[in-house]
């Protein structure tokens, strides 16, 4: 079996990754912690761990989840936009990482809807 050409780009997704934390800028908001859904999409070059099929070779995206709920959970954010941008500022601050997307949810935060999501995403210069 032949191998294909080129790299090994991997796009590592965090699915709903549910936390509490204080959001919003209502006082009921200000004093009672609410849920938030996170998800997490980034790519990296993988070459290293698929050729050498050892977690040092990896990135470690429990490191990164773990830095996540560390910062969010508990936490007060005024704004969606600003807990996604420093949400965005976890993942990005991975070497590793050249293009992530990170998107979080307020369930209930409208009367007729499901949820609100604000969605960031940063990616790496090439040096190309």
């Amino acid at each position: 079996m032949s191998s294909p050409v080129g790299g090994h780009q991997a796009r590592v997704r965090i699915k709903d990754l549910l936390l509490r934390t204080y959001i919003g800028i209502k006082e009921e908001e200000i004093n009672n912690q609410q849920d938030v859904l996170i998800n997490i999409c980034l790519t990296y070059d993988a070459t290293a761990a698929v050729n050498q099929n050892e977690i040092a070779s990896a990135l470690n995206y429990r490191t990164i989840t773990k830095q996540v709920i560390q910062h969010v959970d508990g936490n007060r954010f005024a704004l969606l936009e600003r807990m996604t941008h420093e949400v965005l500022d976890i993942v990005m601050g991975h070497e590793a990482v050249q293009w992530a997307q990170v998107e979080i949810d307020k369930p209930h935060a409208l009367r007729y809807a499901e949820s609100v999501s604000v969605t960031l995403e940063a990616h790496r210069e090439s040096l190309s």
